[in-house]
């Protein structure tokens, strides 16, 4: 009886979220959302209605459509500086425009441009800003990369050379016309039938390559052509190959990046609201990573660039994405200082945590040390890597003068010397150049590495670059630096302070874009120079002697 009870209470409810399925399918169709227009793809809000409004037993929200929604992911297409930087690349490489856009269409605006492709057209970028939802490719650009995009990417190809650069491949419809959506989880015939109305033909499927980082990899490796004067390809370059260098460390055999970057709820739970089934391993989908800046920024200026998150789910991911930072991205140890003939004699160490460079991905990060040496009243006798108001490093070569930049340190003895980790683009003259439509390579790269990481066995896409390559102090378990310090009449004992830095867009690469009088760069640079200090945070900080860290510093 009890049985045949449940049974009657599932079919009722089931019948219940049959009937909202089929009138979000209608209020698309009032909205003018042919759903026969737009073949391959449904927006997030045909996802977000059913995956919200979950909550762990401890009362934790782990609602998978609000996580995403105040993610980079979901705001790829809204980014004022990714706009701002293609306006950029194809104003200095007007006969290159074409393929620019579809290059960087293809991860920002991922399922617009797949539908182009599918018709044998290249992706675009303006042809869809400012956004007109009544235009059923204008609402999937500004989706973003959104559920049915990466929930459709097949297992082909994954992990190939022909998989990057956006080179995922779509599962294609079946002769009914229904789409495969996977995921890691086997749905039962009811549940997969409340989600195929619900989406207008869209059945989930179960598949593991879901959680493999192969899946990632597919946009967060990209390889950069360069183009001429004349629009012509003279070259490549590694511009982020964040899984490469996973491969490349002890981390391939630990963790994925999903494991990382979509922590799992620590208990079983639901994936949907109403007739969620209380599942193993359930993953977050918070992608949570490094760009905190970026959702600092989308949370100010929210009504001005169209967001569907909130202001305070902006900054709430923001806080989130520090915490991540802070506890899992680096260490950074001081030693004693010894005092020797009038110099006080300092090694700063710091470590890698995680499974890629530090910072990796886009090249505009950097991260650095911010040095400084108290006397016994407090006050300032040395200090090296402060950060000014508007977003620069005092000392730092590049951000004065755009044709320069600052070397690898194994020793820092003056103040105008700040040892930053990060990566030097250069063009096909050589010259210094934040332009990745210009860059054949690197001049630079001095980024933290992972554990197991071996800088002499390294392939060229990961490679080091620099006075680096040489330090015996600089590799899998960090770098250790000396800073030599003449303290003069200066009275002691001293205390001794190292922070790391982050800053996930570098003054230059900002600054650069001010020369480009187009309403794009000029709006970003607007935003950044409004943020003052929050374009920068501190990763890990160290002290010595410890008892300078118990009075505050």
């Amino acid at each position: 009886m009890r049985r045949f009870t449940d049974n009657r209470i599932l079919r009722a409810l089931l019948a219940v979220q049959l009937a909202a399925a089929s009138m979000l399918v209608a209020a698309d169709d009032a909205r003018g959302a042919d759903p026969h227009e737009v073949q391959h793809f449904r927006t997030s809000d045909r996802c977000i209605a059913c995956h919200n409004g979950m909550i762990t037993s401890a009362g934790e929200e782990i609602s998978i459509g609000l996580d995403w929604r105040a993610t980079l992911m979901a705001n790829s297409a809204r980014d004022p500086y990714w706009q701002a930087s293609v306006r950029r690349e194809i104003t200095d490489h007007p006969a290159a425009r074409v393929p620019i856009e579809d290059g960087c269409a293809d991860c920002h605006m991922p399922m617009a441009r797949t539908e182009a492709n599918l018709r044998g057209q290249p992706g675009a970028v303006f042809a869809h800003l400012p956004f007109d939802p009544a235009k059923p490719e204008d609402a999937e650009a500004r989706d973003g990369v959104s559920c049915s995009l990466c929930h459709q990417i097949t297992a082909e190809q994954l992990g190939k050379p022909e998989s990057f650069s956006g080179g995922f491949v779509i599962g294609q419809p079946d002769a009914a016309g229904v789409h495969s959506e996977f995921g890691p989880f086997d749905i039962d015939h009811g549940r997969t039938r409340v989600m195929q109305s619900s989406t207008g033909g869209f059945r989930p499927t179960q598949a593991t390559h879901v959680r493999q980082s192969e899946l990632c990899a597919s946009c967060h490796t990209l390889i950069t052509t360069a183009f001429g004067p004349e629009g012509k390809a003279i070259g490549t370059f590694p511009e982020q190959v964040p899984y490469q260098e996973w491969l490349h460390s002890e981390y391939r055999d630990k963790q994925s990046c999903q494991s990382c970057h979509m922590p799992p709820v620590q208990e079983n739970a639901p994936i949907v609201r109403v007739l969620g089934v209380n599942r193993p391993g359930v993953a977050r989908h918070e992608f949570v990573a490094a760009n905190f800046f970026m959702q600092r920024v989308l949370a100010r200026y929210h009504d001005e660039l169209d967001v569907s998150a909130e202001a305070r789910e902006l900054n709430v991911a923001a806080h989130r994405t520090m915490q991540f930072l802070q506890t899992r991205a680096a260490r950074v140890s001081v030693d004693a200082p010894p005092l020797r003939s009038g110099r006080l004699e300092a090694s700063v160490s710091v470590e890698n945590l995680g499974g890629h460079k530090l910072p990796t991905a886009y090249p505009s990060r950097r991260a650095w040390l911010h040095f400084v040496v108290r006397d016994r009243n407090g006050g300032k006798v040395f200090e090296s890597g402060a950060l000014n108001p508007d977003g620069s490093i005092q000392g730092n070569d590049n951000d004065v003068d755009p044709l320069r930049f600052e070397p690898h340190y194994a020793e820092i003895r003056s103040s105008d010397q700040v040892q930053i980790y990060e990566s030097i683009l250069k063009d096909s003259a050589g010259a210094v150049t934040t332009g990745l439509i210009s860059t054949v390579g690197y001049l630079k790269d001095n980024r933290l590495l992972p554990h197991g990481f071996d800088k002499s066995t390294a392939d060229a896409d990961v490679a080091v670059h620099g006075e680096s390559v040489n330090d015996p102090a600089f590799g899998a378990q960090g770098h250790r630096i000396r800073y030599s310090v003449a303290v003069g009449s200066s009275p002691g004992p001293f205390q001794v302070e190292a922070e790391l830095w982050y800053q996930p867009i570098g003054f230059r690469w900002a600054n650069n874009l001010k020369r480009y009088d187009a309403a794009e760069p000029q709006r970003f640079n607007s935003y950044y120079d409004s943020m003052g200090g929050a374009t920068a945070a501190v990763l890990a900080r160290s002290c010595a002697p410890a008892a300078c860290q118990a009075a505050g510093r």
